[in-house]
């Protein structure tokens, strides 16, 4: 009885730390919008940026950690200027976004969430329950680095090389 009740939290735990390497279907299909509000899909976005590599930072402008950690970010931007830094805001307010990537100088692809980031089929997929939280995308379009939230992550640095 010890045994199976071993194999199977082995088997739940195993489940949980899964790293998925590509989007679901669901998560693809989910709106966003850019900064001059035109609506526009995770797969569109991603589609557009095919055959790079990019660095996704799912950030809002009223997150204080996002904040702070954006000066890795720009770190990073200077150590990997090829690589597409795409910032998702889960900002509901969309003046405050705009107002946030203004005071902020962030530079790069922005696009807005506008359901949060409690609700929808993207931010589900990710299980976000913190933010920033960072993942890189493949010259392939799998996921790399499926989560860190600091962006001073090694992990980062690792898959961006």
């Amino acid at each position: 009885m010890k045994k199976i009740l071993l194999i199977f939290i082995i088997l739940v735990s195993s489940c949980t730390f899964e790293k998925p390497t590509e989007f679901s279907e669901l998560a693809l299909k989910e709106k966003a919008y850019t900064v001059s509000n035109e609506q526009i899909s995770i797969q569109e976005i991603l589609n557009k940026y095919k055959g790079k590599k990019i660095l996704i930072d799912v950030w809002a402008s009223w997150c204080g950690d996002c904040i702070k950690g954006l000066r890795s970010v720009k770190n990073l931007q200077k150590q990997y200027p090829e690589v597409v830094f795409l910032f998702l805001s889960v900002d509901k307010n969309k003046r405050a976004w705009k107002n946030g990537i203004a005071k902020f100088g962030i530079t790069g692809e922005h696009y807005n969430l506008p359901k949060g980031m409690k609700d929808g089929d993207f931010v589900d997929f990710l299980n976000l329950s913190w933010i920033p939280r960072y993942l890189v995308i493949s010259e392939q379009g799998k996921i790399k680095l499926f989560k860190a939230t600091k962006a001073s992550d090694a992990n980062i640095v690792e898959a961006l090389k």
